[in-house]
């Protein structure tokens, strides 16, 4: 058993993160900025905490004693470039304070290329307000990228497309690359519960590195 922590455990995908890790049998630190609008996640996470991702010191205080972190996190009332700016600084100084050496977090599908070098978001046509977006958001791999060669992170982005909140979680997915995953007929969406797994894979048996890979 690990003890695992998970930021931005109230959304879809940090929900479904944290589920998916108690029910393998590990100990979840589930972190929102106010616990008293997320009651309910009482009932799964092993303990609900408030926390700020942005900020390096409460980043290292709910992390501290645990194996691993998970990051879903998302505003939309703040800047995509400084809010994830902030919270990959943050990430990187407070884990590494709490000795926390692997990070799994989730991407942003418009940031996948349609071709090599080439991103969604700068395919002809992209809206402008997505656009800026998907750019701010992508701040981070720069960051993890810069951080110390010690820190063990990687990004696992799904496609570009709304994800499926209501399907019942299959545990199959494909994974690998920088490049948006080719559909495949008569599949339906990825699913939040099946994007849980592989960021619970990547907790327990690490196969990719200080590097973002698409997930589908």
């Amino acid at each position: 058993m690990s003890r695992v922590v998970v930021f931005g455990a109230g959304g879809n995908a940090g929900r479904r993160a944290v589920a998916e890790a108690v029910n393998r049998g590990h100990s979840v630190t589930a972190v929102v900025r106010d616990p008293k609008k997320y009651e309910d996640l009482a009932a799964v996470a092993t303990v609900v905490v408030q926390g700020d991702v942005t900020d390096s010191d409460s980043v290292a205080s709910v992390s501290a004693g645990h194996d691993a972190a998970i990051s879903t996190v998302f505003r939309a009332d703040v800047a995509a470039d400084e809010f994830y700016g902030d919270a990959a600084r943050a990430l990187v100084a407070g884990l590494a304070k709490a000795g926390v050496t692997r990070l799994v977090a989730v991407g942003v599908g418009t940031t996948l290329e349609v071709s090599p070098g080439v991103a969604v978001h700068d395919t002809p046509g992209f809206p402008e307000a997505g656009r800026d977006f998907s750019v701010g958001h992508a701040v981070e791999l720069g960051i993890f990228l810069e951080s110390d060669k010690r820190f063990d992170w990687v990004i696992l982005t799904p496609p570009p497309a709304v994800l499926d909140a209501a399907a019942e979680r299959t545990g199959k997915y494909r994974i690998g690359g920088t490049q948006v995953l080719p559909s495949e007929e008569g599949v339906p969406a990825f699913a939040y519960a099946d994007l849980a797994v592989a960021l619970v894979d990547e907790v327990e048996s690490p196969r990719f590195h200080r590097e973002l890979v698409a997930v589908g």
